[in-house]
């Protein structure tokens, strides 16, 4: 069986590093997995597209909330490399049809250890309930999310930040799919 270079990159790929990344079965989460962050986004730009251009304009709202992972290395000056999971829950809105999508990306962080400066780059996955919203199909309910971000302090505990937020079902439903890009605008609360 020959594999298309987009299964290997969107397909197994995330699935080899998940397998790399899960710790051994005494390992335990619930003292590492704890929430860092919330936010609130809402796009902020025209339809864009990596590869061709969106035929559809879409609005996406949506609430996420970030979890420490136990996989970190920072330095005693408190700035370094860490890792996190953020899971989100929002509203896709296009060719005046909605739909819920929520998502689990586990990303890798650069920045300060309290979360006040944040770099961020991820690779999940979501799901849609629906995929079609007039000319555009996303090709299924599944759809592979990738995520880049930064964070600066606002006030307090209080944060700005922008994200980029990419859905796509890497050909897998067929070539006749198209996904959509996302720049957004973030405000969060930090713990």
């Amino acid at each position: 069986m020959v594999f298309s270079r987009h299964f290997f990159h969107f397909g197994l790929l995330p699935i080899i590093l998940c397998g790399l990344l899960i710790p051994g079965p005494s390992y335990s989460y619930s003292e590492d997995l704890e929430l860092q962050s919330l936010s609130i986004r809402a796009r902020i730009s025209e339809k864009t597209l990596l590869g061709e251009e969106a035929p559809e304009d879409f609005k996406e709202y949506d609430v996420s909330a970030n979890f420490h992972l136990p996989w970190n290395n920072y330095s005693t000056s408190g700035w370094g490399i860490g890792s996190r999971l953020m899971a989100s829950g929002g509203l896709l809105r296009g060719a005046g049809k909605n739909a819920l999508v929520v998502s689990l990306i586990p990303e890798l962080t650069l920045g300060s250890e309290d979360g006040r400066f944040v770099l961020d780059l991820g690779m999940g996955g979501a799901l849609f309930s629906r995929w079609r919203f007039g000319t555009q199909d996303y090709g299924g309910p599944f759809q592979f999310a990738l995520t880049s971000g930064v964070a600066v302090p606002l006030y307090r505990n209080l944060g700005l930040g922008y994200r980029f937020l990419h859905y796509s079902d890497a050909g897998v439903n067929g070539s006749d799919t198209i996904g959509a890009d996302f720049h957004m605008i973030e405000f969060s609360y930090r713990f």
